[in-house]
């Protein structure tokens, strides 16, 4: 997420979200027996059936919990689509977190729920629209979660930089109990959502850094939403202030004017840094705001991405010889840089 997180939980409210060049990997194949494997959390050849709506994998390990979700949505669709799947093995493996399994923060849950939807569709139902799989996807994890804006989602499903605005969780969530179907919610208009591609500036290079402290996206969210019934007056504040920077950093990107763009991340990151401090939640914790520090101490801008409160910051510099000298710089401060770029490829098929 590169711009106007949190505010993006509010109707009408815009976000920009970038994908990035990792990769949730899902393979199906037909087989003798329900199988599922995931092998990022040594979970292998796990047993799973489907009945009467109700879809079970066969662990007591939490972990499954998006897994099984994804598949169950993805099944109930498929069975008011009059598609009946014989038996099939799946298998995910992730390398959006580190090899040591340390989180990131890359939205890896919403990668791993699109790519299971993905890869069942392609299977059973090639006709798919790229509609139907960023609603199931976002349902399936709002249903898990509990809350979050589905940009992670959009990321995935779409690839690329994209201009966005949530259906809103807890619309979504009533919308879901009411439909008389999954096809009729998927049908229905989402009101509140919006999406855009968005393209940016080539002379502009990012950098993502990871500050070593993973974080709760559920948990900051809860709390930040705490500050509109306790100070809706503050909290409205950064809704203003945030949507000014959101607007200031789009019109830096469609007028192709870098200057511009980065006063939008400055003045983002001061509006995330000061709602912090009235809900007295560290969304830019000292060494994130040490990473945002050095990128303007190398001609560009930084803020915290996401959630914040760890996990990663991004920064956009205006040359790739200034973007090589801030992961150094980033090192040397105890700040681990990504080798990850923006990516133009959502959700995608491969039948190797």
């Amino acid at each position: 997420m590169i711009a106007g997180e949190f505010a993006v939980l509010e109707p009408y409210y815009q976000l920009v979200v970038m994908a990035v060049d990792r990769y949730v990997y899902t393979t199906i194949e037909e087989s003798e027996q329900n199988r599922v494997s995931l092998h990022d959390f040594q979970l292998e050849d796990l047993k799973w059936d489907f009945e009467k709506g109700t879809l079970t994998i066969h662990t007591d390990n939490p972990k499954r919990i998006f897994v099984e979700e994804a598949m169950r949505i993805a099944m109930a669709y498929l069975h008011e689509q009059n598609i009946q799947p014989g038996s099939f093995a799946i298998s995910v493996k992730s390398e959006l977190d580190d090899v040591t399994g340390v989180k990131y923060g890359l939205g890896s849950s919403a990668a791993v729920v699109t790519s299971i939807i993905t890869a069942i569709f392609k299977k059973y139902f090639p006709t798919y629209k790229q509609d139907e799989l960023f609603k199931l996807s976002a349902l399936a994890h709002v249903n898990v979660q509990g809350n979050g804006s589905g940009a992670d989602i959009a990321a995935s499903t779409n690839g690329g930089f994209l201009q966005y605005a949530s259906f809103q969780a807890e619309w979504l969530k009533d919308a879901y109990i009411h439909a008389k179907s999954l096809s009729e919610l998927v049908e229905k208009d989402w009101k509140y959502f919006s999406l855009k591609p968005l393209r940016l500036p080539e002379t502009v290079f990012v950098c993502v850094g990871w500050t070593g402290k993973p974080a709760s996206t559920a948990k900051l969210v809860d709390e930040l939403r705490l500050l509109k019934s306790n100070d809706p007056v503050a909290y409205q504040g950064f809704l203003d202030a945030s949507e000014e920077a959101v607007s200031t950093f789009l019109q830096g990107m469609k007028e192709e004017n870098v200057d511009l763009l980065l006063t939008g991340v400055k003045q983002n990151r001061r509006a995330l840094s000061e709602v912090g401090k009235q809900a007295n939640v560290a969304i830019e914790t000292p060494l994130l705001g040490k990473l945002c520090d050095l990128a303007e101490e190398y001609g560009g801008a930084g803020k915290s991405s996401g959630a914040g409160g760890g996990d990663c910051g991004i920064a956009f510099l205006p040359s790739k010889e200034k973007a090589d000298e801030l992961m150094k710089a980033w090192e040397r401060a105890g700040i681990k840089p990504l080798s990850i770029k923006p990516s133009s490829i959502g959700a995608s098929i491969s039948n190797l």
